[in-house]
This record gives structure tokens, sequence and C-alpha cells, in this order.
């Protein structure tokens, strides 16, 4: 037990060093904090935004999905890679925007767009309340693997109000730079460690991965394949779409495309990241390993499949070194979540208040507001109960809310106006609080539909509703005389 608390806590404050060693020299004003100076390359950019894709919930949320779901965790897999292909030619185009009008931030290119300040704000808002389910799931991920690694000598409350306060000062100290060298020892790490134990775990219990399907399958006929009923096609589908339209609508993952030094590195990631996804795989072989061999884990239980089984088979020191790369895990895209939280409500929110702030003051003020946010999460995360795939699902269906106004903005002639975009994610934010907040479902508030209807997801419905008021909304508008619009024009 001591083994394996000694190496995370070495790993911890390897961590909170390389924080506070990147950020030295450095005039740490907002565009280098938030942004690293637009100067980062191919090969950081790469790292830093696959940091924010393979955080807690692929080290412990995955396994936690084939442990207790099956073949609908594939899902992750599938909407990843096909994000990919959108970036090829979607970020490109968001990069060179930005650098050309000097971005800092997910709504200043709402607002440059459309000229408005108030979609600004509300896209602002938009990004604060996704991100907040996701922070929860770094710190519950963190939680979860430090109680456990330790062996229970460190409670879960513990340790996510270490991970908390850890967290807070490698933000407010380091910036996005930290993230960016953290994150380089994180994917390496993980690469390793996931690659070997989801080769070493199916061969050890089973002699190979054909056994392990097959006992698998013997043991819960028909686990491997997708249900008629609930997690079906039709859901498989509906939530692949929505979240491969969201992926890059995360405020931080903005961030990380406005720090790369050209628009050309997107298209080479975008080549070579697919590739980097299949080690999902071995993180669902290490859940449907854990099946037989851990059983009884329910509900958001499921997460704790892929150290309970690591337990049970290694001593404790490789236990630490596990930990240690799923701390990681947690802190990037932690990091970079709380930074660009703090950000949006900073400049995006408070300096519409207060136009007349200066970058300086909002920086401070950015830097005060970090704490603040993770107080909020670490009350939602040791109040909630919800598995990490719930809470990312969840997040992504009010991002995504986001992507009808940004993909138009990006024609030469939107046809769309900020009247529509303001009443499309509007619109679409109500469908998916009240469907949330009631917990129905599509099935219960229509139940003569299909099952195949029943099923959808509900984002991808509220994201139809969003496009066709949108359009509505903006068609009603553009009929309006010109002597009408000066009127109108500020808001």
């Amino acid at each position: 037990m001591k083994s394996s608390l000694f190496i995370i806590l070495a790993f911890l404050l390897l961590a909170i060093f390389l924080g506070i060693r990147s950020s030295k020299g450095k005039d740490m004003n907002l565009e280098q904090w938030t942004v690293g100076g637009r100067g980062f390359g191919a090969i950081f950019v790469f790292l830093l935004m696959a940091g924010e894709i393979y955080t807690t919930f692929s080290f412990l949320g995955g396994s936690g999905w084939a442990y207790g779901k099956g073949a609908p965790a594939l899902y992750v897999l599938i909407y990843i890679t096909l994000s990919y292909v959108l970036s090829y030619w979607l970020l490109p185009e968001i990069w060179k925007y930005a650098k050309e009008n000097k971005l800092m931030s997910q709504s200043d290119f709402f607002v440059s767009k459309y000229q408005s300040p108030v979609l600004g704000i509300l896209a602002a808002i938009v990004g604060v309340v996704s991100m907040i389910p996701v922070i929860v799931v770094q710190l519950k991920g963190l939680g979860i693997i430090v109680s456990e690694a330790s062996y229970g000598g460190i409670s879960m409350s513990a340790a996510v109000w270490m991970g908390a306060i850890s967290l807070t000062i490698y933000v407010m100290i380091s910036g996005i730079h930290g993230s960016v060298w953290t994150a380089v020892i994180k994917d390496t790490l993980m690469i390793a460690i996931i690659g070997f134990l989801g080769i070493y775990l199916p061969i050890h219990y089973f002699g190979g991965f054909q056994p392990m399907f097959e006992a698998v399958n013997a043991a819960k006929p028909g686990f491997l394949k997708l249900p008629d009923e609930g997690l079906s096609v039709s859901w498989f589908i509906s939530t692949v779409t929505l979240l491969v339209f969201g992926f890059y609508m995360w405020p931080q993952v903005f961030s990380a495309v406005y720090s790369a030094r050209s628009g050309k590195i997107f298209r080479k990631n975008a080549i070579i990241s697919p590739i980097y996804t299949l080690m999902l795989l071995f993180v669902f072989f290490v859940g449907f390993t854990a099946i037989l061999k851990v059983p009884g884990l329910v509900g958001a239980d499921a997460d704790l499949s892929l150290l309970r089984l690591s337990i049970e088979t290694f001593d404790p020191w490789f236990i630490g070194i596990i930990g240690g790369a799923g701390l990681l895990t947690a802190l990037v895209p932690g990091s970079m979540l709380l930074m660009s939280v703090a950000t949006l409500l900073a400049k995006n929110v408070y300096k519409e208040i207060a136009p007349a702030a200066s970058d300086r003051h909002i920086v401070r003020l950015a830097k005060f507001l970090v704490p603040a946010i993770a107080l909020i999460a670490v009350y939602f995360t040791l109040n909630g109960g919800d598995t990490m795939s719930a809470l990312i699902l969840m997040g992504y269906s009010f991002i995504t809310q986001l992507f009808p106004s940004l993909l138009f903005s990006l024609k030469k002639n939107n046809p769309i106006n900020k009247y529509g975009a303001i009443a499309g994610i509007i619109s679409g934010l109500a469908i998916v609080t009240c469907i949330t907040v009631s917990h129905s479902t599509i099935g219960t508030l229509f139940p003569s539909l299909p099952q195949a209807a029943k099923d959808l997801n509900v984002g991808i419905i509220a994201l139809a509703v969003n496009f066709l008021v949108m359009f509505l909304v903006s068609l009603a508008f553009s009929k309006r005389s010109m002597q009408a619009e000066p009127n109108i024009n500020k808001i």
C-alpha cells in the first residue's frame, strides 16, 4: 500500500513541477495563459488535443461501460474516429479565422462571426454548463484512482479534495503551458499501460481474446451485440452522430486549436489520430475481462472494474504506476477545462458587463475564478451517482447545440443571422434541459412511437429542432426592411 501511494504522490509532484517550470520566464498574460502565445507545433498540439480526448473516461469509464453495457460501449471508438475525419476540414478554418482576428476563446468566435455580444455570452454560458459535468468526470476519476490504488487508505472524498486543490494550484500557475508538457508524459504512459493491460489480462485469465469473448458470451448471452431496445442500433447511430458534431464544440478544444502555429497541423493530426484511437480497444478488453473476474459491480461502481481487476492481479508498486498514469489523465484535461470555464466567465461574461477592464485584470479574475469553479465541481462529484459515460453524454447534449451556428458561420454567405443562431441554441437547450430534469426519454414522452424512434438520443432530437428554429427565425428577420435593421442591431 505504501509503495503505491508513494508512486502516485511522485506523479502528482512531477506534474506540479512541470506546471511551475513551464511558465518560467514567460509573461503570463491572457494570450500566454490560455493559448500559449499561439506557438505550439504539431507534436504539442496533437498531444494537447489528445489530452482533451483521452481522459479518465478513457481510462476508467470506457472499461466501465464495456463491463456494464457490453457492445454499446463501442460508440466511443466510432465517434472519435469519425470526428477526426471532420477535423480535416473544420479545424484549419477555425484556426485561420481565430488567428486573423486574435481570438482567445470560443465565445470570441461567435461574437466575431455574428457581431453579437449576446450570442457570445450565450455561448459562454452553454460552455460553462456543459463543462461542469466533464470536470466532475475528471475529479471523480481522480478520486477513484487514488482511493482504489491506495487500497482504501485514502477515502474517495479525501482523494477528490486533494485532487481539486492540486488541480487548482496547477492551473493558476501554469495555464496551458503546464497542460501540454504534462500531456507528453501522460500519453506515453497511457499508451504503454493500457496496451499492456489490454493484452496481458485477457491472455492471463482466459488464454487469449477469443476465449475471453466466448466466456463472456456464455455467461451473458447477447451481451456482445446491440440490444433490441434501449441502447439499440438507433440509439447507437444517433449518439455517434451527436458526438461527432459536438466533438470540437468544447471550449477547451477551441483553446487547443488556437494554440497551434499553423493550420496544416490539423490535417496531419487528422491522418494520424484514428490510429491512436485504436488504444481504446484495449480499454474495452480490460472491461470484458473484469466481467467474470470481478463480478457484482453495478451502476456507477462499474467504473471501478479496471482498478479492481488490476489490484487482484498485480503487486502494489505496479498499481502505483497505473494510478499515477490515471492521475495524469485527470490533470491534463481537468486543467484545460478549469482554465476554459474561468476564461469564458472572465472574458466573455464579465468583460461584456465591464468593457473597460484591462487584459491584466481579466487574467487575474480568471485565475481567481479557478478555485470557485473547482469547489462547484467538487460538490457535484461528491453528491452524484451517475457513471462517467452518462455525465459525458449529458455534457455533449448541451454543447452540441452550438454546432449548427458554427457550421453555417464558416460559409462565405452565411444564411443564418444572429437572431436565428440565438433562437436555435436556446430551443435546443430548452429541450435537453426539460427532458434531463424530468428524467424522461423519447419513449416515455411518446409511447406510441416505433421502438427505433423511442431509443433516439435526446440530444439529436434537440439538434434537429435547433436547425429548424434557426432557419425559420433567420428567414423571418431577413424579410424585415432595411430601415428597421438599425433599431435592432444592438443585440
